[in-house]
């Protein structure tokens, strides 16, 4: 079988995984040709097992009968990799192109063999799929969590690793705590990665879903929500002598600022104006939520 060599250098961010591990050569002394420098073999697919540190958490039916289509007309441009286990291959990267070909029915698979650990298996293919389109929000939230818990990796050390920022890495690590039913519609794109920032605002899980029944209900949009959020938020801001007194109306450009500062930052900002003069309040609900203001702010 012959492997079609890419026009150009694959791009990747970061690092990329190229330069997680030293290239290795496999055991075996047989391979059936050189890609990149890597000894690629052709490995029965039935003696490949599925890889168990996998982050996605869904594979679309239509993309893979996509995939399969091409692999059909242009073979697999770039081998899988696998890495040895109890006599058999575990999946390191590559699922997709994996699932794809048992679909057509073949019978073998060009494929890379790694000798890496545990951990190094599960760190290439966390990376890898971070560094690939296609992963939803929270897909993405739990990879960062597990290469944090699991790796003990900071944030900076994330961001080194997938060329992802730090201040986007920590939102979407703050969207854990969101509540296990919001997780899920974000999951399944019934609310997207705004909505779930903005209402990380609200600190009580019982006033996050009644924001979400809100947002569903009436099909309210990102810039929506935040005036949603920010209607709910209003009540906390004095005391009931405070709300007994008429409000000021608050100048439509200091709105705006305060809006936009609190797309930047994920935290609630209110300013206090007084003809050119007054005050910006940041709230944080959390040492991580400071952490990430101080940061954003020194930029």
């Amino acid at each position: 079988m012959t492997i079609a060599t890419p026009a150009g250098p694959r791009k990747a961010l970061g690092r990329g995984l190229e330069s997680l591990l030293p290239s290795t050569r496999p055991a075996e002394t047989s391979p059936t040709t050189v890609l990149h420098g890597q000894a690629v073999r052709d490995l029965p697919i039935s003696e490949i097992d599925p890889n168990p540190y996998q982050t996605r958490t869904t594979f679309d039916e239509q993309a893979l009968n996509e995939l399969a289509a091409s692999i059909l007309v242009n073979g697999i441009v770039q081998p899988i990799a696998v890495r040895p286990n109890n006599g058999r291959y575990q999946l390191i990267a590559g699922e997709r192109r994996w699932r794809a070909s048992q679909k057509l029915g073949r019978e073998i698979i060009p494929a890379v063999i790694k000798q890496v650990s545990n951990e190094q298996a599960m760190e290439m293919t966390i990376v890898e799929n971070l560094q690939r389109e296609g992963l939803n929000p929270m897909e993405e939230a739990r990879a960062f969590d597990r290469l944090s818990s699991e790796f003990n990796l900071t944030q900076e050390q994330m961001s080194q690793r997938t060329g992802r920022e730090r201040a986007s890495i920590a939102n979407l690590l703050r969207m854990l705590r969101l509540p296990e039913t919001v997780q899920q519609a974000v999951e399944k794109g019934e609310l997207s990665a705004g909505h779930a920032k903005v209402l990380l605002m609200l600190d009580a899980p019982d006033a996050i879903l009644s924001a979400v029944q809100k947002i569903r209900a009436a099909s309210l949009s990102v810039r929506q929500t935040e005036e949603l959020i920010h209607r709910m938020l209003a009540p906390q801001d004095g005391s009931a002598q405070q709300d007994a007194k008429p409000k000021r109306p608050v100048d439509p450009n200091v709105r705006a600022a305060e809006e936009e500062m609190q797309r930047a930052l994920g935290v609630r900002v209110t300013i206090r104006d007084n003809k050119g003069k007054g005050k910006i309040t940041i709230e944080y609900a959390s040492l991580e939520d400071f952490d990430r203001v101080v940061e954003t702010l020194s930029r």
